[in-house]
């Protein structure tokens, strides 16, 4: 873990050092806004790192303030970053070619403070566009048959919720929204795959951030298992809460419902990383499932998907992707899951990969929308 810190940390302070040069460069000719430009960015950029290393000695007005600023950072963070690699990159094309315009190279100082305002402009113009976006929940609609084996119910109106990410940012508020659209749709079973939370459970109660959960309505009850937030933040602790919120979490675990359907409940694959723990193979929890009912798995990271096929699963849903969130990520989590979002069907086993209601870091999303899903699942 150590080691991952600190590999994170000197990537991490190298970009920034990169972005603050060449924003340094481009005020050239103005001293006196280096010197704001300079403690503005070293605040801004080390914000979410401080309010996490010192959480236990910030009062929560000061630790809120410094991550929401930390977080919003992270995405001007991303853009700068593109935005100056590819200036460099035409730079470096025109000192071989020379395909700038007079109106550029005549006055390369102007040329550079037109450059840095017109960046920085269009980074807060993406990531505003990008914060609103967050904002507006959608519902999306999905129909699926599954077989219907010994199952006595024929429809099944489920919704399934992830990544919720409960912190100051993604607070009481913004739950109650989601409450609010998700009992619209009159559930008979609410599925909850996995990130609930984004902070640790002692500020999420301190804050009253959660108390909503308490509303929501379903026949068969409300059913989460773990992401890998829940262990970054606590992992007993965040599942303890979960429970108190009305939730049942299934850890590993499988429950079979009404004597019509199973849902298995896995711990996210974080468990070994930040508890220590092993989590167990599908093998090791199905023993005692009677696979002539339909069987629904909640796992958040939706890697090693052939796992549920082999293992007669009829349903996975999952989350943890966000969709990348944020340009170009959408395109980074298409190379490294095999379905970053949507539906998947492989044989017999279907797959469904939420991108999440909340948002990790900066609440902006600029490749996804935020979404709740509701699944009509019909047993033939």
């Amino acid at each position: 873990m150590a080691i991952f810190f600190s590999i994170f940390f000197s990537i991490y302070a190298a970009i920034n050092y990169y972005i603050f040069i060449r924003g340094w460069q481009a005020l050239e000719g103005y001293p006196h806004l280096r010197i704001f430009y300079t403690v503005i960015f070293i605040f801004a950029s080390t914000s979410y790192i401080v309010s996490r290393i010192l959480f236990r000695y910030l009062p929560s007005v000061i630790y809120d303030a410094l991550v929401w600023i930390g977080s919003f950072w992270f995405a001007f963070f991303v853009y700068l970053l593109l935005s100056v690699f590819l200036i460099d990159i035409l730079r470096l094309i025109n000192y071989q070619v020379h395909f700038f315009p007079a109106v550029v190279t005549s006055n390369y100082l102007h040329a550079k403070h037109v450059t840095g305002l017109a960046v920085f402009l269009i980074s807060l113009t993406i990531i505003l566009g990008g914060y609103i976006n967050t904002r507006n929940v959608v519902t999306k609609k999905l129909d699926i048959n599954l077989p219907k084996k010994k199952s006595g119910i024929s429809k099944l109106n489920a919704v399934l919720v992830s990544d919720i990410h409960l912190s100051p940012i993604n607070g009481e508020k913004f739950l109650k929204n989601i409450v609010d659209k998700v009992n619209a749709l009159n559930p008979d079973i609410i599925f909850v795959a996995g990130d609930l939370v984004d902070d640790r459970a002692s500020h999420l109660k301190k804050n009253n951030i959660g108390p909503a959960l308490l509303k929501l309505k379903s026949k068969y009850g409300i059913y989460a298992c773990t992401g890998n937030h829940e262990y970054i933040n606590g992992g007993d602790e965040c599942v303890d809460y979960m429970k108190e919120l009305g939730l049942k979490v299934l850890q590993d675990s499988a429950v079979k419902i009404n004597d019509d359907f199973y849902i298995i409940g896995r711990n996210d694959r974080a468990v070994k990383q930040f508890d220590g723990r092993s989590r167990k193979s599908l093998e090791e929890i199905l023993p005692d499932v009677d696979k002539n009912y339909p069987l629904i798995l909640m796992d958040h990271t939706p890697l090693g998907l052939d796992e549920a096929e082999k293992n007669s699963i009829d349903l996975q849903l999952s989350g943890h992707t966000h969709h990348g969130q944020m340009f170009p990520g959408n395109l980074i989590t298409k190379m490294v899951y095999e379905i970053s979002f949507g539906y998947l069907k492989k044989n017999n086993t279907q797959y469904y990969v939420s991108c999440g209601a909340g948002t990790w870091g900066p609440p902006v999303r600029i490749a996804s929308r935020s979404e709740i899903v509701n699944i009509k699942i019909n047993f033939m």
